[in-house]
């Protein structure tokens, strides 16, 4: 893609995209984060920055902010990640900072500090419970995923997508529509798609890397978890909620990783019968990391968002330190 290609416009204000535009042209140092333990579209869209910034030739510190910083097994594939450092080799106080895909400070884990102490904090998000911390928002609730507002902030400094930016762009694209399921998708995220492909990129390759692989261990947990679901048509409203859990203790016993359970509420959520549903995921820690998922009906973002979470309408979660069956109870009467 060039800088010939015209992008639907967003919804975030033009003096908001000038300062952002105008701050990158100015510092020749960046650094960027994306939330804890990252999904395609926080990971995809931060690299895909990073690497648009290094092609401008800026120099790039990115990261997250988990203890145990690792990148997930299924997004290892991605390109970009030689621009990643632990959260203890990042700037404490950088001149010019850039978040993805987070709609609040404390999604930014052991890189709070350095968000607070940046000198100009711009803040790439599409979350509608974006809490509008930071001095520059590049926010639009309507995008179906925060690569949409990349994609726009590299046209506009007249950069070029080259098939290994397409690559995170379209990763981060493609998980957060669903493979293009989800309502979010429109025909603006066909004709993004279809720029991205026109890269050279192989859709092919990053959907085996995202959906066709796991270890053993995952079918014997997700046989587990599939074991406790529970079926609830009267809650929600009436709508319907399936939920389940995955304990530390279930991963411990089949040699899982946290991550690799995060795919298992797209099993869960097929149930006829059930608008919302849910997945308890313990981390090695021992919180209660809960996913959301809504088929149109219940509002799970507005209920997650009363929990200290957030998210999207379709698409929510937060952390609880309660027990499952509390949590649960909790999280019923705000779906009521």
């Amino acid at each position: 893609m060039t800088s010939e290609v015209q992008i639907q416009p967003s919804d975030v204000a033009e003096a908001d995209w000038e300062r952002a535009v105008a701050l990158l042209r100015r510092h020749e140092t960046v650094a960027l984060a994306c939330h804890v333990t990252p999904d395609g579209d926080a990971l995809g869209s931060m690299l895909a920055c990073g690497l648009a910034l290094r092609q401008a030739g800026k120099r790039v510190v990115a990261s997250f902010g988990d203890q145990a910083f690792q990148v997930p097994r299924l997004l290892r594939f991605l390109p970009g990640q030689e621009l990643l450092v632990p959260p203890a080799e990042f700037p404490a106080g950088p001149p010019l900072m850039i978040t993805f895909d987070a709609s609040t400070v404390d999604r930014l884990g052991l890189l709070i500090p350095a968000a607070r102490e940046a000198g100009e904090l711009v803040v790439v998000d599409h979350h509608a419970s974006n809490t509008g911390f930071g001095s520059v928002h590049l926010v639009n609730p309507v995008a179906a995923a925060t690569a949409v507002l990349v994609e726009e902030l590299i046209e506009r400094l007249g950069l070029v997508v080259t098939k290994d930016i397409a690559t995170c762009l379209y990763t981060g694209l493609v998980t957060d529509t669903g493979s293009f399921r989800y309502p979010a998708t429109t025909p603006a995220v066909h004709a993004m798609a279809g720029r991205l492909l026109a890269t050279g990129l192989d859709p092919d390759a990053i959907a085996r890397e995202l959906w066709d692989r796991s270890p053993f261990g995952y079918l014997r947990v997700l046989g587990v978890a599939l074991s406790r679901a529970a079926f609830e048509p009267d809650a929600a409203g009436g709508a319907g909620l399936v939920w389940t859990r995955v304990t530390r203790q279930d991963r411990a016993q089949c040699g899982l990783p946290y991550d690799e359970v995060e795919g298992m509420i797209d099993v869960i959520r097929k149930v006829d019968g059930a608008d919302v549903a849910v997945v308890l995921k313990e981390d090695d820690a021992g919180a209660w990391n809960v996913s959301t998922r809504s088929k149109g009906r219940v509002d799970v973002g507005r209920a997650c968002a009363a929990l200290g979470g957030g998210g999207h309408r379709g698409a929510a979660g937060f952390t609880s330190a309660d027990s499952p069956e509390q949590t649960m109870a909790r999280l019923r009467e705000l779906l009521s």
